[in-house]
């Protein structure tokens, strides 16, 4: 008998070396190096930097003013789109809008908007109604007129001077869109290529003057729901949405002196051409606010689309007058101007 077992098959042993586990993702054997990740022009492959998440979607809700559902309304970064936006919700032609008041269905002009929507603001839309024809003569200097438009193509009335031309004509109202002067369509006109037209009328002429009022609703508005705590406000909220009629619009926090700051220029707007127009007053705020003196100011005045409107040096230097005072904290409220047209 054999001092030492039976020798082994080198077959089997081969075999059972065969059957192991395979190796660990990580481990490395010797003999086998671990491989190396790709490499481009002998330079490591950047790691991708991690993507921001995207900012959620500002929702607003808007109703017609005279009357309708609440619709859903997003997606928008200027003046123009946000009407199309308006008209897309209704299944309307977006030429039926001609303005948009904020937080009420009246034609409530201070609460018109302009360059700037609060977040938890509610719009409504106010629709084109019927058309009105009259004939005025000019028999002042002024008409009574202050022009605003909507930033898409229609100038409207946005103030009647009291005992005004304008105000004894009692199928003028604040709200109607200019449409016509003398059979000249204005539509896509600025508010100021109006304003200067209506001026540039020779005294003691008469001309014909084609308005469009919005459309008024023989019963109360439907609103919406108050909740169950009774409670009407809209727009509590402090951050708005700029919106301006070329750029992306932005999420900004309002500033009390800005405000007061614009609301100065637009008067003096009002007083110097007939016109109202915030996103301008707050452009010529922006580049007073960075100007060091009066004539820093002017260079950027004449470098910019705003010396398009000729405004007079005085002019120049009242507005800059406003821009120092709300600066330095001496502006608390806006005076009252008369329109000069």
């Amino acid at each position: 008998m054999p001092l030492f077992g039976k020798k082994k098959d080198k077959t089997l042993v081969d075999n059972q070396q065969s059957v192991r586990s395979p190796p660990e993702p990580n481990e490395q054997r010797p003999g086998n190096p671990q491989p190396t990740p790709p490499e481009s022009n002998g330079t490591q492959v950047p790691r991708s930097q991690p993507v921001d998440p995207p900012r959620p979607k500002l929702v607003f809700h808007c109703q017609q003013a005279h009357g309708s559902p609440t619709g859903i309304i997003s997606g928008f970064t200027n003046v123009k789109e946000l009407y199309q936006k308006i008209a897309d919700a209704y299944d309307m032609d977006v030429s039926d809008i001609l303005f948009c008041t904020l937080n009420t269905h009246k034609i409530d002009m201070t609460k018109l908007l302009g360059g700037q929507i609060g977040l938890d603001d509610f719009i409504f839309a106010h629709i084109k109604g019927r058309p009105k024809e009259l004939d005025v003569t000019k028999s002042e200097d002024a008409l009574g007129l202050t022009i605003t438009d909507n930033g898409a193509g229609y100038a409207f009335i946005k103030r009647i001077k009291e005992n005004s031309i304008m105000d004894t004509m009692p199928l003028i109202a604040v709200g109607d869109h200019i449409e016509k002067i003398d059979g000249k369509n204005l539509v896509g006109c600025r508010h100021f290529e109006v304003a200067k037209m209506l001026k540039d009328i020779p005294k003691g002429s008469t001309f014909t003057i084609r308005t469009v009022e919005p459309l008024k609703s023989g019963f109360s508005n439907i609103g919406p729901s108050a909740g169950k705590k009774g409670s009407s406000k809209y727009g509590s909220g402090k951050e708005t949405l700029r919106i301006r009629s070329s750029g992306p619009a932005t999420v900004e926090i309002p500033d009390e002196v800005v405000n007061i700051a614009v609301d100065k220029i637009n008067g003096l707007l009002e007083s110097f051409m007939g016109i109202n127009d915030s996103e301008l007053a707050t452009t010529i705020w922006e580049m007073g606010s960075m100007s060091e003196n009066p004539h820093d100011f002017t260079t950027k005045v004449d470098e910019s689309e705003i010396k398009d409107f000729g405004f007079t040096d005085d002019f120049i230097f009242d507005l800059w007058g406003a821009i120092s005072d709300a600066k330095q904290g001496r502006l608390n409220k806006m005076a009252n101007f008369e329109e000069q047209f």
